[in-house]
């Protein structure tokens, strides 16, 4: 990948970064650990994979993209406003009452949302139906889903995985974010989903394993499923939980609290260094 593309994607997901901090810490609540780790891959689905347009967020035509780890909307929110859908000063209303930004995902009132989430393993089965929709109108779009991979231990995945690869739904593309931690601990300890690339090629998925922080893996997976013509694909990313802020890296604890004032600061502080550097190099 060129070294200017490169350098506006790192840019693009440090802010998105930033936005996470910034909406947990006001509402004093929410998920910056799981939205912490798929900042990457929403800063390249929102600048260079998506057909969207913010102008028009009800576009017929549109890519659709489904959140469906409805509890990581913040750093989707990030990804939105840094696409232009609403302004910046939003994501401090995070959680607010009759704010724009609610706790999750909700298509009647964030401009950019396709689908309202939240409960763990609908969100696919939409996108599922999202693609199938496209082929009966004879439309050209694609259809975008992330999961988490606690979330892949709900059966609804599996039974919307199985028609996905029945009807050959080639122009829906799976995103999971295995960042091996959920609210209660690590995959082993709760209910292991392992091996999981395996799982959705037993299901009849063109299966693509990458490193969810790398762009230029994030950009040949994205390209392989496109070309991929006769079934879904399914695109498993190694991350880590709480990416980009030192202190919540891989630690399960932040899967779902809001960072005090000390730990915004310290947040904000490394994502700025962040973001100069990037800027700077």
């Amino acid at each position: 990948m060129e070294a200017t593309k490169l350098k506006a994607l790192s840019a693009a997901a440090t802010r998105i970064r930033m936005a996470v901090v910034e909406g947990t810490f006001h509402a004093k609540s929410g998920h910056p650990g799981g939205s912490l780790s798929i900042a990457d891959v929403l800063a390249y689905l929102y600048t260079e994979e998506l057909r969207i347009d913010p102008a028009r967020p009800d576009w017929a035509d549109r890519d659709r993209f489904v959140m469906s780890k409805g509890h990581c909307a913040p750093a989707l929110y990030g990804a939105l406003a840094l696409r232009g859908f609403f302004p910046e000063k939003e994501i401090q209303s995070l959680r607010h009452i009759d704010a724009m930004l609610q706790g999750h995902p909700c298509m009647t009132t964030t401009p950019g949302v396709d689908m309202s989430t939240g409960s763990l393993g609908q969100g696919i089965s939409t996108a599922v139906g999202m693609a199938l929709g496209a082929r009966l109108d004879n439309k050209d779009f694609r259809a975008y889903t992330i999961l988490g991979d606690g979330e892949i231990q709900e059966g609804q995945v599996w039974e919307a995985a199985m028609f996905a690869a029945h009807k050959k739904l080639s122009n829906l593309c799976v995103i999971v974010d295995n960042n091996n931690l959920q609210i209660d601990g690590t995959m082993d300890e709760v209910n292991s989903p392992y091996p999981i690339p395996e799982k959705f090629a037993a299901f009849g998925f063109n299966v693509i394993e990458i490193n969810g922080h790398d762009f230029d893996e994030i950009a040949a997976a994205f390209a392989a499923a496109k070309a991929c013509t006769d079934k879904p694909t399914a695109i498993i990313m190694k991350t880590v939980k709480g990416r980009g802020v030192s202190f919540m890296e891989n630690q399960v604890g932040w899967h779902g609290k809001g960072p005090n004032a000390e730990e915004h600061a310290q947040a904000m502080q490394e994502l700025r260094a962040t973001l100069a550097a990037i800027e700077e190099g």
